[in-house]
Order: C-alpha cells, then sequence, then structure tokens
C-alpha cells in the first residue's frame, strides 16, 4: 500500500457556468479501519478559493498551515487576496522546493478567477500542475472519480445541476473504493 493510500481520500472539483463545485468524502482511516467519519479535507482560503487536500493527513494539515501563513503574509504585503492562478503556482512552488523530502499528498485547487471565470487544477506531491476546463479528481478513488465524471459532465451546468452532479459522481464513486467514503462535503461558489 503506498503512503498515499494510508488514510483513503476522494476529492474531485468541477467547473460549471461562471461557478465551481468542489467536493470530498468525510472518512479517516487507517489503511483499512476507519478513525473518523468528520475529517475535513476541504479548507476556504478566501470566499473565492478553496483547497482541497488529499494524500496522508499529518502532511495534508501541515501543508495547508504553511499555505495559510503564505496567504496571510501575501494579503499583508499586496493588500488584496490571491487570485486563483497565483496560489496555484505558491502551492506548486511550496511542494517542489520539497521535492526531495516531499509533502505526500496531492492538491485541489478550485477559484472564481477575473469575470467569475473558474479556475481548477490539481498537482502532484512534488508541485507538477494539471491544468483542466472540466474537473479534476484525486485520491485513493480517483479512478472511480474520473469514470463517473467522464459520464455525468456537461458543460455550462447552472450551480444546483452542478452540485447535484458533484454529489452522486462523489457517492458513486465512495462507493466502490473501500478507503473512502461516510458520506461527503460539497461547495459550491
Amino acid at each position: 500500500m503506498s503512503i498515499f493510500e494510508y488514510n483513503g481520500s476522494a476529492l474531485i472539483a468541477m467547473v460549471g457556468k461562471n461557478c465551481f463545485a468542489i467536493a470530498s468524502d468525510r472518512r479517516l482511516g487507517v489503511q483499512l479501519q476507519t478513525i473518523a467519519t468528520d475529517f475535513q479535507r476541504i479548507y476556504k482560503i478566501h470566499d473565492r478559493l478553496f483547497l482541497g487536500l488529499s494524500g496522508l493527513a499529518t502532511d495534508a494539515q501541515t501543508l495547508y498551515q504553511r499555505l495559510v501563513f503564505r496567504h496571510k503574509l501575501y494579503q499583508l504585503r499586496e493588500e488584496r487576496d490571491m487570485k486563483p492562478e497565483t496560489f496555484a503556482s505558491l502551492v506548486s512552488a511550496i511542494l517542489y522546493e520539497k521535492r526531495f523530502g516531499p509533502y505526500f499528498c496531492q492538491p485541489v485547487i478550485a477559484g472564481l478567477g477575473d469575470g467569475d471565470k473558474p479556475f481548477i487544477c490539481t498537482m502532484d506531491s512534488i508541485g507538477a500542475k494539471e491544468l483542466a476546463k472540466d474537473f479534476v479528481v484525486a485520491g485513493t478513488a480517483s479512478e472511480s472519480l474520473y469514470g463517473a465524471c467522464e459520464a455525468m459532465f456537461r458543460p455550462d451546468m447552472e450551480a444546483e445541476e452542478l452540485f447535484e452532479t458533484v454529489s452522486q459522481a462523489l457517492l458513486s464513486s465512495v462507493d466502490r473504493d473501500c478507503l473512502s467514503g461516510w458520506g461527503g462535503h460539497v461547495y459550491v461558489v
């Protein structure tokens, strides 16, 4: 079992018409043993930017604390919030600087940029970005998430339809993965 699969996770971000949705499961486990059923994997950076972290839970929490610190420094210096593209570059740089002893997590970044243009991306543990125009997935349930999202995604969905699509994709995928589950959290912005 890979260290990325030790705690189990399922993360998905999907774009709609001037909106995005980001969702995760709620299970925290140690291999096949469930430890908690209310674990938080999605973090609010500011009103228009969310971060999801799958992988080793301790590394995810440590990385989140470093990112909050860097975002607050940016706010003090620039007197504005980070754009999603800038935040993705920050996450990538922080992950790459630890490439020889990496954080064992896969970030999923979702936000609204200028003109309410949705931005989503994911990266690997050393910060290699994967940008997408439709959806991104991460975690132990990523194979089944890809299949569900490919089947259910349609371009330019409104917020209500996007919520339903992401919810159904997440729930149907975690049913096929024993390392993730116990419901989910969905944020639509």
